[in-house]
């Protein structure tokens, strides 16, 4: 889903911010919350986090002060005066400041991490139609030449996308050294991670590698694919081993989900590349753990299908894909927009062109069919069965 246009400089970002704080002051003090500081602090954090998302830093900055402002004067005691009186309280009043203050400048910062990410995104799909003209408007020699021109400009490109995640991975690890550095040093500069903040960044870091290595893994199955030299090792494999080999890789991108396998008592076992149609219906998984919302069924089938062919499908409960749009998914760099339930890390849309590249290696097809029995999209895949034939 496409994020909100953010106005970084501009008059509403401030305005939110006053308005932010004095509604939260306001509702707090007619319900009496001024008894209760920690309630009354959680309660204006939230306000610095929702202006830093979607203005940018500055108005961010300007929460934080009036947030400071107004928890001092009206949330600790003596009420009603800038006088902090008890030590526990002074305590109180310096982790809201510096809590405060980092939690609107770490929000603002993945807002414009991703803000980027999706401008690298869009110049990537132009660049790529761009190719596509080229090669129906040129000559095969002019079209070669400017085929090398631009995959130079879409390596540029998809390597800045790459500096997204690095850029993630390396604040981490700087914020996760400076802490080391800091261990029994009391400085006004100093960091001091709790075990939860710690385990945070480490999270921050495994995630992000993961996302590169999944990314430039795709980028080489898809060049294989493209260059007709994908490794096929064929060899006669239970169709349920297959599907668990794929819902055991998805198993965190399915973890708020409810997964179904029902696989029909006459499907016999399959003579293909197992690992690479463990590696379709594994994309179909994510894709639609990406686009359902939390706590629904995805559904996955294995049925005879049409004369020696062994169908797969995967059912969801997302949006749908609109007709007109169910062949173009299957498109390099193409992802349909906007669907509210879409993560913000949808990525390049590189997967389901190799799912249907590895299909169609196989001897099979792949397409999107409307949903039955409460589903919403089903995409299905057709392989043949085969027969005990050396692979070539």
């Amino acid at each position: 889903m496409p994020y909100p246009n953010r106005i970084s400089n501009g008059a509403l970002g401030y305005l939110a911010a006053v308005a932010g704080v004095g509604v939260v002051t306001g509702v707090s003090e007619l319900s009496g919350v001024h008894a209760n500081s920690t309630t009354a602090a959680l309660a204006l954090l939230l306000v610095v986090l929702v202006v830093a998302t979607l203005f940018g830093s500055r108005p961010a900055l300007l929460a934080s002060i009036l947030g400071v402002l107004s928890f001092n004067f009206f949330f600790l005691p003596p009420y009603y005066t800038w006088h902090i009186a008890a030590p526990e309280n002074w305590v109180a009043f310096a982790a809201f400041l510096i809590t405060a203050g980092i939690a609107g400048q770490l929000s603002s910062y993945a807002r414009r991490r991703a803000d980027e990410s999706e401008e690298r995104r869009k110049e990537i799909e132009t660049l790529y139609r761009d190719l596509q003209s080229a090669f129906e408007q040129a000559s095969h020699a002019e079209a070669l030449q400017q085929s090398e021109k631009l995959k130079s400009a879409l390596l540029d490109a998809v390597t800045h996308d790459l500096r997204t995640p690095l850029t993630s991975i390396k604040a981490s690890v700087t914020t996760l050294l400076e802490d080391a550095r800091s261990d029994g040093e009391s400085t006004e500069h100093a960091i001091d991670l709790d075990t939860e903040e710690r385990n945070e960044f480490l999270e921050i870091i495994n995630e992000e590698t993961d996302r590169l290595n999944e990314f430039i893994g795709g980028m080489v199955d898809l060049a294989k694919i493209e260059a007709g030299k994908l490794d096929l090792r064929k060899a006669r494999t239970p169709v349920h081993e297959i599907i668990r080999e794929a819902i055991v890789r998805a198993r965190v991108r399915l973890k708020n989900h409810n997964i179904k396998v029902q696989i029909a008592d006459d499907v016999p076992d399959v003579w293909v590349d197992a690992p690479s149609i463990a590696e379709v219906i594994y994309t179909l998984l994510d894709n639609a753990a990406k686009y359902s919302p939390k706590d629904t069924d995805i559904v996955v089938r294995a049925t005879l299908g049409e004369t020696g062919m062994l169908r797969f499908s995967v059912d969801d409960s997302g949006s749908g894909i609109k007709r007109e749009l169910r062949e173009r998914v299957f498109e390099k760099f193409f992802r349909a927009s906007g669907d509210i339930h879409a993560t913000a890390a949808s990525g390049l849309g590189l997967g389901l062109s190799i799912a249907r590249g590895i299909v169609e290696s196989q001897g099979g097809s792949i397409r999107v069919e409307d949903g039955t029995d409460g589903s919403i999209t089903r995409f299905v895949f057709q392989i043949p069965i085969g027969t005990d034939e050396p692979a070539r």
